[in-house]
């Protein structure tokens, strides 16, 4: 008779099994391989379910963690985020309010050009009919 573990011997678990079977294709088509097929996929449940789809999934996960590690969780791991991003030190901040800025100053461009466009396009149509003499 032969003892539990002998026959055990040589056979994988499937989570082994799957954690092999990944690591090899990440070995063979490279982790970039992942980006790719996950943008993929995420166009696809965009198409497919909408862009409120992901609002959705996104606060019941966050209700997840709420109820697993409390709503003091969320103010530990901002604070870590700050800490982190605050080593990168002043530099850093002024760059990214330049950055945001000039996003600003070209969504309020983007927002004047469409308002004056509309105004052009009202004026075309609200012109006084002709006047008809008899």
């Amino acid at each position: 008779m032969s003892d539990s573990s002998d026959e055990k011997k040589g056979q994988l678990t499937v989570t082994e099994a799957g954690r092999r079977g990944g690591q090899r294709a990440k070995e063979l088509l490279g982790t970039e391989h992942y980006r790719r097929i996950g943008k993929m996929g995420g166009a696809k449940v965009k198409a497919n379910r909408g862009r409120e789809f992901y609002a959705v999934i996104g606060k019941q996960g966050g209700n997840k963690v709420k109820a697993t590690h409390g709503a003091d969780f969320y103010k530990t791991i901002g604070k870590m985020g700050g800490d982190k991003v605050a080593e990168r030190g002043h530099e850093f901040y002024r760059e990214i309010g330049r950055k945001g800025g000039a996003k600003v100053k070209a969504l309020i461009e983007a927002g004047r050009k469409a308002a004056k466009e509309e105004e052009s396009k009202g004026e075309a149509l609200e012109a006084p009919p002709p006047v008809l003499t008899e």
